[in-house]
């Protein structure tokens, strides 16, 4: 499994980028062959909840996607996660009845 992050009007640290790739590796157990693409983008710096998060996952038979904009990015990521798990579930369930 593939994770690539992005980072768009700043630079995310290595904690940042060890977060997310531990918080990620769930979904390598769903798919092999699996990208996850994370935007991590401040909105508005001067206010609160400005931090934006977009996770998408892209693997054979399909493509999903969560966005959240929280006050931090790790809140923002683990609510990314669990959003990606409910529709990795559906998904899979899905692909067991046909």
């Amino acid at each position: 499994m593939q994770v690539r992050v992005q980072s768009i009007h700043f630079d995310a640290t290595e904690k940042l980028q060890a977060f997310i790739e531990k918080k990620t590796a769930k979904f390598a157990k769903v798919c092999e062959d699996a990208t996850v693409d994370v935007v991590l983008k401040v909105v508005k710096p001067e206010t609160a909840m400005n931090k934006e998060v977009q996770m998408s996952i892209t693997m054979p038979g399909g493509n999903l996607h969560a966005d959240k904009t929280c006050d931090t990015f790790e809140e923002g990521v683990d609510l990314c996660v669990e959003a990606l798990q409910k529709q990795v579930e559906k998904f899979k369930e899905k692909q067991r009845t046909k």
